[in-house]
């Protein structure tokens, strides 16, 4: 599972969506996104407006339904338009096309509730060649990371032995790397909505069900202390994983094992870096630099075939500058329950199929 694009439809003639390709509408033309938003919202709910190449003149709207993006092509295809200074827009409905791994797109995701505007940079790191992993940067403004940040403070912590966590909806056991589904330890807390309705938004597949998150993992981790190489248990949770950093950045790095039999197994606390024999012919190895307030999302091959893990180190390397560790970096790790066994195309790695 990926993200989708919006892709500029070829012809005169566009199949109906709910989604609408836009030209002569944009940035470059003077028309900020909220006046887009105005414009096109009087004519139905919106779900989104994406930035459709990077010319910042062309859009593409999404509405919930397709009545309603079938009145706005009526109403403003080729017509001068008096909100937008009257402005003629050239309108075809848009093809949903799959996303290049090397691609990168800058969304605009609108919360239907406020009208506002959140410009997010996905940026798929087809570079480093493991399907299925996008990093987002400025997922949060930094007002929102302080209002994260002072939520959780608020709320006790359980100390393991380098670092400290909070689990809601489920609790995850170490010891087994697993939840008890049985045990429900009610809703997630309502300062992490914002969150969960901007992850809802995202430009992803049409399967809705794969992004109702409902086990949330808060992790706080001092400066040196990291995180032992792990996959997390197939049979525990649902293909998309969601990772959102404040307050600090780190290195993550990914192994992918040649031999599933090779794969390390994690400590009870997760707290033990496990480093390799030094034999790197074992594995492929890869690794990307995580900035505060950044969602990574671990899909398909990313999340089911590689071990992901952060090194126990107080300053990293990115290219030639030297990043030290801030004093504290908080992730909140968003994920669904599996109600059924794994059927992944990924069994050497699958405690379901093994």
């Amino acid at each position: 599972m990926g993200f989708t694009r919006f892709g500029r439809p070829k012809g005169a003639q566009g199949q109906s969506s709910p989604n609408l390709y836009v030209a002569n509408c944009g940035p470059a033309v003077g028309l900020s996104y909220d006046t887009i938003v105005s414009v096109f919202g009087a004519f139905g709910e919106i779900k989104g407006v994406f930035a459709a190449d990077e010319s910042g003149a062309r859009v593409v709207v999404c509405f919930a339904e397709e009545g309603c993006a079938q009145n706005a092509f009526n109403a403003l295809n080729g017509r001068p338009c008096a909100e937008l200074g009257g402005r003629s827009l050239h309108i075809r409905y848009s093809v949903l096309q799959p996303t290049s791994q090397s691609q990168l797109r800058r969304a605009v995701l609108v919360k239907a509730n406020t009208m506002t505007c959140f410009h997010i940079l996905i940026l798929t790191l087809g570079k480093l060649n493991i399907p299925g992993l996008y990093l987002m940067h400025d997922f949060v403004t930094a007002k929102e990371e302080e209002e994260f940040l002072a939520a959780v403070d608020e709320r006790p912590w359980k100390n393991l032995s380098k670092r400290r966590v909070q689990h809601y909806g489920y609790e995850f056991c170490y010891e087994t790397r697993n939840v008890d589904s049985r045990k429900n330890l009610g809703e997630l807390p309502a300062f992490v909505s914002p969150i969960l309705e901007r992850i809802a938004m995202l430009p992803m597949c049409e399967d809705a069900e794969a992004v109702v998150l409902d086990q949330l993992t808060v992790n706080e981790y001092p400066p040196g202390v990291g995180l032992s190489p792990h996959i997390d248990t197939h049979s525990a949770f649902e293909g998309l994983i969601f990772s959102l950093s404040l307050a600090g950045p780190c290195i993550m790095e990914f192994r992918r094992y040649l031999d599933a039999g090779l794969t390390p197994r994690a400590s009870s606390s997760s707290d033990i870096e496990i480093e390799s024999s030094g034999n790197n012919s074992n594995f492929l190895r890869r690794a990307i630099y995580l900035p505060p307030r950044s969602l990574l999302l671990l899909s398909g091959e990313a999340r089911y075939a590689w071990n992901h893990y952060i090194p126990h180190h107080k300053i990293d390397m990115v290219k030639d500058s030297v990043i030290r560790r801030a004093s504290r970096r908080v992730s909140f790790t968003f994920r669904k329950v599996r109600a059924s066994p794994c059927q992944c195309e990924f069994s050497q790695y699958c405690d379901s199929q093994r």
